[in-house]
């Protein structure tokens, strides 16, 4: 049994980068990763804009009552100077006309009988005006390589006109959930069966990886069929994860079986609750990672250690979850220590931890209101009120 860390050195250690590079539109890029930096076409502001709906006029006559002379709308040009004594009405994202060195908000106005406008707030104004290039200048790298692609990103990418941005290929995952008492979600269990959640799940984390989960149906417990169904999944895939018949049960004989297949099993076993039969090898460039049949764990261990392997396949450059120092909301205890602990959480209002009633690794309905998982160290029974812990967003 190895350390959590030395487990997560390991995976890093045994990393390729997938060769190949693919142009994608923007409405498919979400969750990709950038295989190019984005450099800016423009500048940004492309002109001198007002960031505020109001009145374009010079700073030093406000003091005085203001002829309105144009209308500025987004999206056109204005047409007069401003010169002493004249404003013009300009709506927010606007060019600033000519003369003009700030923009007094409408709320801060008043209309008098004549037509005019006059400042009526005390303090003097900003000059609410977003100058020419002082988000971005044309030629500046908006965004790196090896960025992975959210929402966000993809309002910047659209801004400069990168439309269809170069990203890494996804990792083809192969997905074995192992086990005669599995049955698909649609059929009702009966006796000793039950539904598959694990391989549903992982495809569903693996899509949301950014990888491509290749289902290949629930694997028997026939040494034989499992066999098979592995060399297959190494032949089509360049990550494949199996769920169950990695502890020491008569039926867990996919260690042996990985072996016999060329995969050098680098470790099996991890000193982490849930999640300890944990095995991880390599086959060439190719992973193989075999998590625990309990569904917490399969869950848990793939978020920190198969979404990161994913991700860095595809070259990102921080792959892995940040860690969040935050207080406990209560106390919370274990019974046992021995192994670094994870349990599901959610953040409250205070910005506390709560942890959420946890009942061990097949309680899959802990993780539905679950915002984060929070670790507890080796070692450590108890944790204290008050006290920080280290949080993952999951």
């Amino acid at each position: 049994m190895i350390s959590f860390e030395k487990a997560i050195r390991i995976v890093k250690e045994n990393v390729h980068v997938l060769a190949g590079v693919e142009q994608v539109s923007l409405t498919d890029c979400v969750n990709r990763v950038l295989a190019q930096d984005v450099t800016s076409d423009i500048n940004m502001p492309p002109f001198r804009k007002t960031a505020v709906d109001g009145y374009a006029c010079r700073m030093c006559d406000l003091e005085i009552p203001l002829k309105v002379i144009e209308v500025i709308a987004a999206g056109t040009t204005p047409k007069e100077k401003i010169v002493e004594g004249t404003c013009s009405k300009i709506m927010t994202g606007a060019p600033i006309p000519d003369g003009a060195d700030c923009v007094i908000p409408v709320e801060d106005t008043e209309v008098l009988p004549d037509g005019t406008v006059r400042y009526v707030s005390k303090p003097q104004p900003k000059t609410n005006i977003c100058e020419l290039g002082e988000d971005i200048r044309i030629g500046d790298v908006s965004l790196n390589k090896g960025v992975l692609i959210k929402p966000q990103h993809i309002a910047i990418m659209a801004a400069l006109g990168c439309h269809s941005p170069k990203v890494s290929v996804k990792p083809r995952v192969s997905i074995l959930p192992t086990g005669d008492e599995l049955v698909e979600p649609s059929e009702v269990p009966t006796g000793s069966k039950i539904r598959n959640s694990n391989g549903h799940q992982l495809i569903g984390q693996v899509a949301a990886a950014g990888a491509l989960p290749i289902y290949h149906g629930i694997v028997r417990d026939s040494e034989e069929t499992t066999e098979k169904a592995i060399a297959k999944a190494l032949d089509e895939s360049d990550v494949v994860v199996l769920t169950g018949g990695v502890s020491m049960g008569d039926y867990d004989y996919v260690p042996k079986i990985m072996e016999r297949l060329g995969v050098k099993i680098l470790f099996d076993s991890i000193a982490v609750q849930p999640g300890k039969p944990t095995t991880f090898g390599v086959a060439g460039e190719k992973l193989i990672f075999g998590l625990p049949g309990n569904p917490v764990s399969s869950f848990i261990q793939f978020e920190l250690l198969v979404k990161p392997a994913l991700l860095m396949m595809m070259g990102a450059t921080d792959p892995y979850a940040k860690v969040y120092r935050l207080p406990l909301a209560k106390d919370y205890s274990r019974k046992r220590a021995e192994r670094l602990g994870f349990f599901p959480l959610i953040v409250n209002n205070n910005g506390e931890v709560e942890p959420i009633e946890y009942h061990g690794s097949a309680h899959i309905f802990s993780l539905a209101n679950a915002s984060g998982i929070a670790s507890i160290a080796l070692g450590v029974k108890e944790i204290k009120k008050g006290e920080l812990v280290d949080v993952r967003s999951i």
